[in-house]
């Protein structure tokens, strides 16, 4: 009468990796939502920010973008292994 029942969790590995493929869909989202925070500025102070503040602003937020993405994209797994990961979808 008892039959095996697949398992409701995943192995760590494959939920890690599927948090990252998560996390690398998201990155561009929050690229932009970086990219705009000038144009908040300018709209709640009233008078805009200097030209050299927003600027070094958004190399470093582009700077942490690059970072992000390098870091995700070690991170996540490359040809044959994505398969055998993500083949429960």
């Amino acid at each position: 009468m008892s039959q095996e029942q697949p398992s409701v969790f995943l192995e760590r590995r494959a939920y890690r990796q599927r948090r990252m493929a998560d996390a690398a869909r998201m990155l561009p989202v929050f690229g932009v939502v970086l990219f705009y925070l000038p144009l908040l500025w300018a709209i709640s102070g009233g008078q805009g920010r200097a030209t050299t503040y927003v600027m070094s602003f958004l190399f470093l937020a582009w700077l942490v973008l690059l970072i992000a993405a390098a870091l995700i994209s070690s991170r996540l797994p490359s040809g044959a292994e994505t398969d055998d990961a993500f083949k429960d979808e």
